[in-house]
């Protein structure tokens, strides 16, 4: 069975990837889906002085399953069975990473992100992550 990872950042490009996978699972065999989440890590003195790690971390969480919502919705009623996974770190490189640590097949993702600074940037974490992939990265606008 094929493996395919699907970061989501909640825009409607990442929306696309997930329809678009949600496609190619009914038009073919099943896929073993994994979708994930990665925050960027709080840096910020100011935040750090208020919130505890474990505050920072339960902040990061519950906005990784915010920002998960619509892709499990979307899932849950084409009933595609999946894993979701929110991680911390660096955009590109913990999704190439955590693709390769769970032996994906593939990376499924839209083409730019949620920010309006990330669509100037033409897409500049899908531009690292087929960079740094060591599998086929399928780019869906």
């Amino acid at each position: 069975m094929l493996k395919a990872l699907i970061p989501f950042d909640g825009s409607d490009n990442a929306l696309r990837a997930v329809d678009h996978l949600i496609s190619l699972v009914q038009a073919r065999e099943p896929m073993e889906v994994h979708l994930l989440h990665v925050r960027e890590p709080i840096d910020s003195w100011e935040i750090r002085r208020v919130l505890t790690a474990d505050e920072i971390a339960a902040l990061q969480l519950s906005e990784g399953e915010d920002a998960l919502q619509a892709a499990r919705q979307r899932l849950d009623a084409a009933g595609i069975s999946y894993t979701a996974t929110i991680l911390v770190g660096d955009v590109a490189q913990t999704i190439a990473r955590h693709a390769t640590e769970i032996g994906c097949d593939k990376i499924i993702m839209g083409s730019s992100g949620a920010s309006a600074i990330a669509g100037l940037l033409l897409g500049s974490v899908t531009m690292k992550v087929i960079h740094l992939a060591q599998v086929p990265v399928t780019v869906v606008k």
